[in-house]
């Protein structure tokens, strides 16, 4: 998927409702906001970068239902980061007791959190580079867990909060505990969807 980045400042500043009101009368586009204002204009995704997101959605979705330890989200959620930002990640989990803490019209629209788990799938058009810059701006706004799928490659990269990333070559699966117990990402479906 291409982005386009328009600067709109200082002709344009949006307000948190407005860009909220864009998204929704633009539903066939996705929209970001970086925490400069500018926003990112992104194409839907081709049919395998989607049906990896579906993959991994339903996994993560299938845990949660067994566990109830929060609530998931798909690319079409934003979030409204503490650096201002307004992010869509691929996939993401908040834990429940900080769900429950947001008021009602705070989780109607984009709620004002960083996912504690994000996961993040390079498409072929991505730069690997932009989505590595993403991650580490979802860790410095509180992210306790992210991967970033790299299928081209065939590595994930793993963000934890104070540590190093960790790149795995080729993997089988990622364990996500503790963050997620006993969540594994299983990535064969994720990884052969090109066989």
């Amino acid at each position: 998927m291409t982005a386009l980045i328009v600067n709109l400042k200082p002709a344009i500043d949006l307000t948190d409702d407005q860009f909220y009101e864009l998204c929704l009368r633009n539903r066939d586009l996705k929209f970001e906001r970086n925490a400069q204002g500018d926003l990112i204009i992104m194409s839907p995704t081709g049919g395998e970068s989607s049906q990896r997101e579906a993959e991994v959605i339903t996994d993560l979705g299938l845990w949660n239902r067994q566990t109830g330890l929060g609530k998931v989200f798909s690319s079409s959620g934003g979030f409204k980061l503490p650096n201002g930002a307004d992010r869509a990640p691929d996939a993401a989990w908040v834990a429940l007791g900080r769900w429950n803490a947001l008021t009602p019209t705070q989780r109607q629209k984009f709620p004002p959190l960083c996912p504690d788990f994000i996961i993040e799938i390079r498409s072929p058009n991505d730069s690997l580079s932009t989505l590595q810059e993403k991650m580490q701006e979802y860790l410095e706004n509180g992210m306790q867990l992210g991967l970033l799928l790299n299928p081209q490659d065939r590595q994930v990269e793993v963000y934890r909060l104070g540590q190093a990333v960790e790149v795995l070559a080729n993997p089988d699966r990622v364990s996500c505990d503790p963050t997620l117990p006993g969540f594994v990402l299983e990535l064969g479906r994720i990884f052969e969807l090109d066989a």
